[in-house]
């Protein structure tokens, strides 16, 4: 009764079904690694860039208009 002409429903899948299913779950797994490796770098980022000098600390500081050109300038032949 159960035996003859039945079949599960892996093997009753065109070819093209095949290839769509393997296509859909690659997409799955390459945009969950992609978002876990986005996850980790964004931290390891922070922590891998190196320190500013003074003398960018110093022209930031002039470009957000914290000092006056003047202060800059002798700040700067300071540091230099």
């Amino acid at each position: 009764m159960h035996g003859i002409g039945v079949m599960n429903g892996w093997s009753m899948m065109s070819p093209g079904m095949w290839i769509f299913m393997l296509l859909f779950w690659g997409l799955v797994i390459v945009g969950i690694v992609s978002i876990i490796r986005w996850l980790v770098g964004r931290g390891q980022s922070q922590d891998r860039s190196e320190p500013e000098t003074p003398l960018a600390i110093l022209q930031k500081r002039y470009a957000r208009g914290e000092i006056e050109r003047e202060e800059y300038e002798r700040m700067k032949k300071d540091l230099e």
